[in-house]
């Protein structure tokens, strides 16, 4: 049997994160302890990746994208993003996806199955446990995370909660009273902070204006047009008086609000204002007003400072909050 990389650590006298950074390259290990790192794993014949040229360039090239879903538009524009920087500075990318998320099914991400493969790990939005992340920081590699707050790594994103309130006191200007809200279900707010802080900041907004929170008409969906539908249906169903206006923590979900409107006879926005955030590539289109940001920004930004830190640039990774802008277009007016 070959020799492990514990055996090198111990020979070294150095910890197992420092024998991983100083052989594939990394910053923060000095040239000394990288040559007895290096000396010691040729001495033991120990390889540190599937191919031996691995050790002779020191860096597999790679960087990981962990991702919860690949067919959400914020994910895929800013998997984009990050893999033109990539591709810009010779590395390459491995995907990571979780699939999304089953009742009942137990994530099975750890330290192993980043190990060896990559040189940084950029992180989707997704909430990580404690465990994960201590696994992940025992790799001892750059890690950022992409459209959300990720607590313990640095990120860019934008601030949910300023979104998320300039949407709702658009609607308020507008002198809406009734408004409704299609916010993220228990499993998205559970995984993602995203959902969660922009159903705060609709709240706290319309606590602030003096408006009532009626909660028949805060319904969950799951960021897709379906769902968008689906929640909106539920609302338009209910008997009495119903919401002049609806904020949806998504266009994919706000579209599918404005077609069910239109299904039903209901003219958008003279019998209902709906406003989304992200600026979908079909909101133009269908003349939606929405919070504008742009993921693919925001993957090339992340990106960038991954590579300036594995180039030994100190301190490269920062947290980086990007701007926003609301967009008007024709699904807002006011109240007949």
């Amino acid at each position: 049997m070959g020799a492990s990389i514990d055996d090198v650590a111990l020979r070294a006298g150095v910890s197992t994160a420092t024998v991983s950074r100083a052989l594939r390259g990394l910053p923060r290990v000095s040239p000394e302890t990288r040559a007895r790192v290096l000396s010691t794993a040729q001495e033991l014949g120990y390889v540190p990746s599937p191919s031996a040229s691995g050790l002779a360039t020191g860096r597999t090239k790679t960087v990981g994208v962990l991702v919860p879903y690949v067919d959400r538009w914020y994910f895929g524009h800013a998997i984009e993003g990050i893999d033109q920087v990539l591709r810009e500075n010779g590395y390459n990318l491995l995907l990571f996806s979780l699939g999304g998320y089953l009742h009942g099914r137990k994530r099975n991400f750890t330290e192993s199955m980043v190990r060896k493969q990559i040189d940084a790990l950029l992180v989707l939005s997704l909430w990580l446990s404690d465990e994960e992340l201590q696994q992940l920081q025992r790799t001892d590699i750059p890690l950022m995370s992409v459209g959300g707050p990720v607590d313990g790594c640095a990120g860019v994103h934008i601030d949910d909660i300023a979104a998320a309130a300039a949407a709702t006191e658009h609607l308020i200007g507008l002198g809406h009273r009734r408004i409704g809200y299609l916010h993220g279900a228990a499993d998205e707010e559970r995984n993602f902070k995203v959902p969660g802080l922009r159903s705060v900041a609709f709240k706290d907004t319309m606590v602030r204006a003096g408006l009532e929170l009626r909660p028949e008409w805060l319904e969950p969906g799951d960021f897709t047009v379906a769902d968008g539908a689906r929640a909106a249906a539920r609302i338009f169903d209910l008997p009495g008086e119903l919401p002049t206006a609806l904020f949806c923590g998504s266009d994919e979900m706000a579209l599918g609000a404005m077609f069910e409107a239109q299904r039903r006879g209901i003219r958008v926005p003279a019998d209902l204002s709906i406003i989304g955030i992200d600026d979908h590539d079909f909101s133009a289109t269908a003349g939606l007003t929405t919070v504008s940001q742009k993921p693919a920004e925001h993957g090339r930004a992340a990106a960038g400072m991954i590579m300036a830190e594995l180039k030994g640039s100190p301190a490269a990774v920062q947290e980086l909050v990007m701007p926003f802008e609301l967009v008007i277009r024709n699904t807002t007016a006011p109240p007949r």
